[in-house]
């Protein structure tokens, strides 16, 4: 039964990623949620998963011309220093506060795409 559930999660997972919905929002609430891993573990497997990905599109993206140089500049250090900051007060905060949080994110940012309007891509 363990085995059908991952491969379930991981499908949705893959599934909801290739949409660009945050496949890890599946993996992380599985993993809190059925297994014993903590909210923290659990967000760490995500980010282990993440990373290599995240590189991975990043290689391809460049390769096509279609990341902002400048952009990234501007944003890759405060982006950085945002992270340092969050894990290290992460290990300070309870797992249960932790998970509420992780859930009001979750639940926010399902209120602003259910309110955002649909923007049409432009024509080229």
């Amino acid at each position: 039964m363990e085995t059908l559930s991952i491969i379930l999660v991981s499908f949705l997972s893959g599934l909801t990623a290739s949409m660009g919905l945050g496949g890890g929002m599946i993996l992380i609430i599985y993993l809190g949620l059925f297994t014993s891993l903590s909210q923290l573990e659990a967000q760490g497997i995500n980010l282990v998963f993440f990373i290599p990905i995240a590189l991975l599109s990043l290689v391809f993206h460049c390769k096509n011309k279609l990341v902002d140089k400048k952009a990234v500049a501007i944003s890759a250090v405060p982006g950085l220093l945002a992270v340092i900051i969050s894990a290290f007060a992460a290990s300070f905060i309870h797992t249960y506060l932790l998970r509420k949080i992780f859930a009001a994110f979750i639940f926010l940012i399902g209120v602003k795409q259910f309110f955002s309007k649909n923007k049409k891509p432009p024509d080229d």
